[in-house]
């Protein structure tokens, strides 16, 4: 399937063929001619650097360059073909080619203006780890055993036998109809915010270690939480992200120095909307006017109410 999908991808790349042009003296042995042009070992590592590495992988060997061969000779004879048939001299070629080329250009002129803005240095990024090191520092992490039962009696009775002095392991291994923790007395080692359900997570956040829970009902059923550790998370090393850091870092700038070079063009372009014209073109569609951006509102929203409650 993903070879046919690469195939496919080929195929509709025709534009991006760069085989030796007819009549072209050719530098060292040709690997395929089709009709009057050559394919060079040079147009084969040109099209095979193109393609993403995972797809590289797929064509590494020697049945595999094979195929991408036939690939890029299976394009030459489509694009020739097309050329044949005057396909390249159509209004709505020529229209696509337009836009392919005004694509290309914006393109060129973001890697040169946007992209030469928004280098970000080592220094940076590691100035932005060293002041926001508890962004990538994991909440609080609680280690906890449960008993879960399915009903509020069975729960109840599993407290009462907890407080005659029962080990808390053995009624896990006893009764427990979680299996993955019963087998080890109820263990469900650490874990950090948003790992388990809600109620769960409240109830033994709540707990010092070494206390137990009255029953707590969640989706699953009743249950009862015992906290033996709780723990602060230390910072993730500065090595393991700090791609991930350069990569948000770049897009904030990016983003900024796009603005900018749109608003320093703005000055250079006189730009003239047809107001009249777009509203009678939303009329056109259903619309009754130009679509405005909502003002600002000073009311919270339903998440800052509730986070505030």
């Amino acid at each position: 399937m993903v070879m046919k999908k690469i195939a496919i991808g080929l195929i509709l790349t025709v534009a991006l063929i760069s085989c030796s042009k007819k009549g072209a003296e050719q530098k060292g042995p040709f690997l395929a001619k089709v009709g009057n042009t050559t394919i060079t070992q040079a147009d084969y590592d040109r099209e095979f650097q193109a393609l993403p590495e995972y797809a590289q992988q797929l064509f590494a060997d020697e049945q595999g360059k094979g195929k991408f061969l036939n690939e890029i000779i299976n394009k030459e004879m489509l694009h020739q073909e097309a050329l044949k048939k005057g396909l390249d001299k159509t209004p709505d070629f020529q229209k696509k080619l337009e836009e392919f080329k005004k694509l290309t250009l914006v393109t060129e002129l973001f890697q040169k203006e946007i992209m030469a803005r928004a280098k970000i240095s080592d220094q940076e990024v590691k100035a932005y780890y060293d002041q926001h090191k508890e962004e990538f520092t994991p909440t609080m992490q609680i280690k906890a055993s449960h008993i879960l039962v399915k009903t509020e009696d069975e729960a109840k009775k599993a407290l009462a036998r907890l407080k005659k002095g029962e080990k808390f392991g053995d009624i896990a291994k006893a009764i427990s109809i979680d299996p993955g923790s019963a087998k080890n007395s109820g263990d469900l080692g650490y874990f950090s915010k948003g790992q388990m359900v809600p109620e769960f997570e409240k109830a033994a956040a709540d707990l010092n270690v070494g206390d137990i829970s009255a029953p707590v009902k969640t989706q699953f059923g009743y249950h009862i939480i015992k906290v033996t550790d709780k723990k602060k998370g230390s910072p993730i090393e500065f090595e393991k992200i700090k791609d991930m850091i350069s990569q948000r870092l770049s897009g904030e700038k990016q983003k900024e120095a796009f603005e900018q070079y749109i608003t320093e063009l703005k000055k250079n372009y006189k730009v003239e909307i047809n107001k009249d014209a777009i509203t009678k073109s939303a009329a056109g569609t259903g619309k009754k006017e130009i679509p405005q951006a909502e003002p600002e509102q000073p009311k919270k929203n339903k998440a800052e109410q509730k986070k505030n409650k």
